[in-house]
């Protein structure tokens, strides 16, 4: 059996018996693309707390400190007239002070001397003090749990 061409349905027909006015076939062509975007969710709290605690805390001090030796030295001796009468005077350390006192007869008698000599010493002091120093401390909470008050 022999079919022509003509019998056919214009879709099973050869490109070549096709009108050549017919409009071409337009198949779209779909491409997906994925879209990211971003926002911030909160997962958990944190609460910090600070607290100053003191301790008491012992210091050994070497502190300084002057110590005054005072020695009265006789000398009684009478004073040539006419010559000036001693005054104080320093010697190394030691401040010297004249102690006059006048007698009947007119001459002056030297009567004592009062040395006096200052010492630098170191002594151990010992005192205690409080000290501070502050503590933080973290809290962390999932986003569901509200913070303690």
């Amino acid at each position: 059996m022999h079919h022509s061409t003509d019998s056919l349905p214009t879709d099973l027909q050869p490109a070549s018996a096709r009108d050549a006015t017919e409009t071409p076939l337009v198949v779209p062509v779909i491409e997906e693309y994925a879209v990211v975007t971003r926002q911030l969710v909160e997962t958990g709290r944190v609460r910090l707390s600070k607290k100053v605690l003191q301790h008491e805390e012992t210091l050994t001090l070497s502190l300084q400190q002057d110590q005054v030796h005072v020695e009265h030295i006789p000398v009684n001796e009478y004073q040539v007239e006419g010559t000036p009468l001693p005054v104080s005077r320093q010697e190394g350390d030691t401040l010297i002070i004249p102690v006059l006192r006048e007698v009947v007869v007119t001459r002056v008698l030297l009567v004592e001397e009062i040395h006096v000599t200052k010492r630098q010493v170191t002594v151990p002091h010992i005192e205690s003090i409080v000290l501070r120093r502050e503590e933080i401390q973290i809290e962390r909470f999932v986003a569901d749990e509200p913070p303690l008050a």
